[in-house]
């Protein structure tokens, strides 16, 4: 789908090129104002290339300049290429570039409900029937949409921005750059109840707080909940997808990756760098180490070292996963064999007893 590029500057090819660390082959005069993908990038327009798959649909680009990776060969004289070590990652930037975050514009709405104690930077912004809540802080730059709720006691740090429909539960502490997308809770009570004489369920205080570090990204509808005791927290740099489920008490490194339908039971400690594919569990008071992925629908119920791949359930080493898939398919014709060596064995055993 095209980006629409009406808050863009338009730039010569060159100057992207430097601002993206990239090197030009071809005309690097050429006007560049916006980017789109390959299918539908237009004369003026930049595109990329970082998936083999799409390599013919170069052909009819009709883009100004791709991004392409250093060793790509791509057979046009009408079009520049941009060489980048990792064309995805060049392309991101110059999206940054042609779409810059919309400037904030400091006010607090008229229709929104500020306790008095709460203490809000003079640049930051809240949004119409958005509540916030008795000593909270929120620092500068901060933008918080319409309908938002945050509680008692929350902080939240400088150029955070929260969307619509979020609520953040007392005590919480967000860091800055934090984005919070629309619907997310944060702090709810974590899942805890404990049997009594009688057999009946009694609620467990759930005492503690989540601690969201800085430029951690929350997708919309994602819960976490607060520790019983201590703390929940969100290292920084990690991204959590919509839909996501971290259960109380949990501990989640840097630069982690947790995609959609991800359900972390109470205490679970997920490590640096991990990669929890869509709808993997992991099962509480178990530890993720860092560099591990989990592929999608995988669960967990025991500790993983650092830099496994695993998958299935429950999950195992994704080599070892991929050959018993490979088997089971074959089960058929497995059993077949079995069937007729069996019936070959009962005929040499009946052969030798008529001996």
């Amino acid at each position: 789908m095209a980006i629409e590029c009406d808050k863009l500057t338009a730039m010569k090819l060159s100057e992207l090129a430097s601002q993206t660390g990239v090197r030009v082959e071809g005309n690097g005069d050429v006007e560049i104002s916006g980017a789109a993908s390959l299918d539908e990038a237009e004369a003026g327009q930049i595109t990329f290339l970082s998936n083999p798959r799409y390599t013919p649909r170069v052909k009819t680009t009709r883009a100004s300049a791709i991004y392409v990776a250093e060793d790509t060969v791509v057979d046009r004289n009408d079009i520049a290429l941009l060489r980048a070590k990792d064309p995805y990652l060049a392309y991101t930037r110059a999206l940054i570039l042609f779409h810059p975050a919309e400037a904030i514009r400091p006010s607090i709405h008229s229709w929104a409900a500020i306790d008095p104690t709460a203490r809000i930077a003079g640049d930051a912004s809240v949004g119409a029937h958005s509540v916030v809540g008795a000593n909270v802080e929120i620092g500068n730059r901060v933008r918080i949409h319409a309908n938002v709720t945050v509680y008692d006691n929350v902080k939240i740090g400088s150029d955070s921005v929260i969307h619509s429909g979020v609520a953040i539960r007392e005590n919480s502490v967000l860091g800055e750059r934090v984005i919070i997308h629309n619907n997310a809770v944060i702090g709810c009570d974590g899942f805890g109840y404990a049997k009594d004489e009688e057999r009946r369920w009694l609620k467990i205080p759930q005492t503690g707080r989540v601690v969201i570090e800085d430029d951690v990204e929350i997708g919309a509808g994602t819960t976490i909940d607060r520790a019983s005791v201590g703390e929940s927290r969100i290292a920084r740099g990690t991204k959590i997808d919509n839909l996501v489920q971290v259960g109380h008490s949990c501990t989640i490194g840097e630069d982690t990756l947790l995609c959609a339908q991800v359900g972390l039971a109470g205490s679970s400690h997920i490590g640096n760098r991990v990669i929890l594919a869509g709808q993997a569990g992991v099962a509480g008071h178990n530890k993720i180490g860092d560099d591990v992925v989990l592929t999608a629908k995988s669960a967990t119920s025991h500790d993983v070292p650092a830099g496994k791949m695993i998958s299935g359930i429950p999950a195992f080493d994704n080599r070892d996963w991929l050959r018993s898939i490979a088997a089971f398919r074959r089960l058929g014709e497995m059993v077949r064999t079995l069937r007729g060596v069996e019936k070959r064995l009962d005929e040499i055993e009946k052969s030798k007893t008529a001996e």
